[in-house]
């Protein structure tokens, strides 16, 4: 499996979820499955058999996020010296040519992304277009809509 980036605050809220997974809610399952088989007949058991499946998830869940970190290239773009050029973990700010619309992106590996909170995907479009690009570069992102073009503002490593 290759490196997968990842921003310290991403590497924090794996680690943070991982630690919940097997602090708090492993301890809760098997306490839950304990006090279902209390119950007897465990082939017409409901409270087992969703004791079990929320074990199974959260099991799997716990190998992923151990999978990913094992895997995990964490980059501190605090710790590289700005340049003004678009690269994984800045904050980038954008123009619409057309409208003149600005909007504020922060690029972060897959699992972090979230466009409400203006957190976008290194392997989205719009990243993929702006990577390499320095401030005052044009850059047409392919749409579903069509192309458009934006103008690179401001780059903050932040």
């Amino acid at each position: 499996m290759s490196q997968i980036p990842m921003t310290v605050e991403g590497e924090k809220a794996l680690r943070e979820e991982l630690e919940y997974l097997k602090k708090v809610e492993r301890p809760r399952i098997t306490k839950a499955i304990a006090e279902a088989r209390e119950h007897g007949d465990l082939k017409e058991n409901a409270e087992y058999h969703a004791a079990r499946e929320q074990q199974s998830f959260a099991e799997g869940r716990v190998q992923e996020i151990e999978a990913k970190l094992s895997n995990a290239r964490v980059i501190d773009v605090t710790k590289i010296p700005e340049s003004g050029r678009v690269i994984f973990g800045v904050t980038v700010t954008i123009i619409n040519c057309d409208s003149d619309q600005a909007v504020t992106y922060k690029i972060v590996g897959d699992d972090e992304a979230n466009v409400k909170e203006g957190k976008i995907s290194v392997n989205s479009p719009i990243a993929r277009a702006l990577i390499g690009k320095e401030v005052g570069d044009v850059v047409v992102v392919v749409t579903p809509s069509g192309e458009v073009e934006y103008e690179i503002d401001e780059v903050r490593h932040c």
